[in-house]
């Protein structure tokens, strides 16, 4: 016996996303795909996107910000990275420069060496191919050209004191 799906009313779903609002930061576009999947129309999911955004549950900018911030402090992304995770979100672009702006260069930097040092472990810097393979592994995780390369001449002076040292 095949059960019917249950349609939800656009209340019970405003109050459902405004929950999961409350909880987390979401974006439009990821609360519109939601609203979609539990069977709401189109004009009905807008309206209940708009009520959200009224009510300042939902907000691209602070979403944008919040997940540039967690993403370079956890995941170790960098700026390109996330910013084409914002753009398949569909925030606005002037909202993702704002995000990207809003990292802390600092902070910044410590992931891209923490990223880079996590691939170095495998490599001897000393090789022209290997520094190579760190850069494009920094271009990879969304790092821009002039931090891949601090990261891997860095690294390099590193891994030469420590020849040194040693």
């Amino acid at each position: 016996m095949l059960r019917k799906k249950k349609t939800v009313t656009p209340e019970a779903a405003r109050l459902r996303m405004a929950d999961l609002c409350a909880r987390s930061e979401q974006c439009e576009s990821d609360i519109m795909e939601k609203l979609l999947k539990l069977g709401l129309g189109r004009p009905e999911a807008s309206a209940v996107v708009e009520e959200l955004v009224a009510g300042r549950f939902i907000d691209n900018s602070r979403y944008a910000r919040a997940l540039a911030r967690d993403q370079v402090r956890f995941s170790g992304w960098g700026r390109r990275k996330i910013a084409a995770k914002l753009m398949s979100k569909r925030i606005d672009a002037g909202i993702i420069r704002e995000a990207l702006a809003d990292i802390d260069r600092e902070e910044y930097m410590e992931a891209a060496m923490r990223a880079g040092r996590a691939k170095a472990r495998s490599l001897g810097l000393a090789q022209y191919d290997d520094r190579m393979k760190l850069l494009r592994h920094l271009a990879v995780r969304g790092f821009e050209g002039g931090v891949a390369s601090e990261v891997v001449n860095r690294l390099r002076l590193e891994a030469e004191e420590d020849v040194e040292g040693a």
